[in-house]
């Protein structure tokens, strides 16, 4: 508890993930949504999280959370499933928008990584 808030965290190499919720959340289900993100994050960046591949691959993992929870509700603790939703691989039942999404993601993932080497 701290501040009236569950939180429950995981440190990766130079990396800490924190999820919170309110006193009245269940820890169990926090602690699920943390290990399918940590999962998912490792997964996508090949065991390879540190904080400069994290940056490099932000996109990826914000789109971990918008798989993991929308509006506060848990849709998917799974960390293969993410990551398969996330990576593309998942994207054969995926709808139109969520291809176009995840395109346009990888290309400014891309455009952001050539100005960081200019």
């Amino acid at each position: 508890m701290f501040d009236g808030q569950i939180v429950v965290y995981k440190f990766i190499q130079d990396l800490h993930f924190f999820v919170t919720g309110g006193e009245e959340e269940n820890e169990l289900i926090l602690a699920s949504v943390l290990q399918g993100f940590s999962d998912a994050v490792e997964r996508l960046l090949k065991n390879m999280v540190d904080k400069r591949t994290a940056l490099e691959n932000l996109d990826m993992i914000l789109l971990c959370l918008d798989e993991i929870v929308d509006g506060g509700i848990v849709l998917e603790t799974e960390g293969k499933e993410i990551a398969e939703k996330v990576s593309g691989h998942g994207l054969e039942g995926a709808s139109s928008a969520e291809q176009t999404l995840v395109n346009a993601l990888t290309q400014a993932r891309e455009h952001f990584a050539k100005s960081l080497l200019m």
